[in-house]
């Protein structure tokens, strides 16, 4: 009996033992199959990574020969630099870069996009490598003479801003009650400002600052701050862990090494970049 028993749970341990084995076995392969169909190992294998974007100032523009600059610009141009791959630039309408992202039009969205949690459901974002808020100028001959975000907030006020953008979602949590006159193109949304069709507008710093010191003659800014601060992040396709690793990991770098706050300041804090649009 002694023997029968002492069999049985031999033969049982090694049952367990591959058992266990196998589903080891299992797991390793699924984990290389994942890693071979992940854009990183694609980015590789083509030797260049697609950038998709769109043109905000100063994060993506066009200078004055056609070529696009700006600081996405430089973190795309930098983040392929580091991969030792070339860069592909695809520029893309806001209201449609990321079902172009999940239609594999390009590998990532390098765009100033801003973190939300409705986004968050379509596609995998990096930790934040920048921040930015919303702020508000305002015509001077419609509005002007106004301090606070709450006397834009009447259904007299027209506010122009971008479509699909935090801005827009800002603009109808902060302005409920105000007229919103909402454009696909950022150009659109300037010049209704600047002919007075509009009040005011409300767009991610630094455009409201750019166009007050650029037509001051006709803006203003009513507030001394932005009115939010939201993360600014990289954008990947679902499921695409070893890309979001590396991404982070590089903005970890980069941050360390003083490298982004070295192109924010040179795109956000001073005017040096202005002579290459002129």
């Amino acid at each position: 009996m002694t023997i029968w028993r002492t069999i049985t749970t031999g033969l049982a341990t090694l049952i367990v033992i591959l058992g266990v084995s196998h589903v080891s076995l299992a797991a390793g392969d699924a984990r290389q199959e994942l890693a071979k169909t992940s854009t990183l190992e694609a980015v590789m294998q083509r030797q260049a990574i697609r950038v998709g974007f769109d043109t905000f100032k100063p994060w993506a523009m066009k200078d004055k020969s056609g070529k696009y600059v700006g600081f996405e610009i430089d973190v795309a141009r930098k983040l392929a630099e580091d991969m030792g791959v070339k860069l592909q630039l695809v520029p893309t309408q806001w209201n449609g870069i990321i079902p172009a992202l999940l239609g594999g039009k390009f590998d990532i969205i390098i765009g100033g996009m801003s973190v939300t949690p409705k986004r968050n459901l379509k596609v995998n974002f990096s930790i934040p490598y920048e921040y930015s808020g919303m702020s508000i100028v305002a015509n001077k001959r419609k509005a002007g003479g106004r301090d606070s975000i709450k006397e834009f907030n009447n259904p007299e006020t027209v506010i122009s801003v971008r479509m699909g953008t935090t801005a827009h979602v800002a603009a109808k949590n902060f302005l409920p009650k105000a007229t919103l006159k909402v454009f696909s193109d950022e150009s659109q949304t300037i010049q209704e400002l600047l002919s007075g069709r509009a009040d005011a507008l409300v767009a991610s710093s630094p455009l409201p600052e750019t166009l007050a010191g650029e037509y001051s003659d006709k803006l203003e800014l009513p507030l001394d701050e932005d009115f939010t601060s939201e993360p600014i992040a990289f954008a990947v396709r679902k499921s695409d862990y070893d890309f979001t690793n590396f991404l982070n990991n590089w903005i970890r770098v980069n941050f360390s090494n003083g490298w982004l706050q070295n192109r924010y300041d040179y795109w956000f804090k001073s005017k040096e970049w202005e002579s290459q649009l002129q």
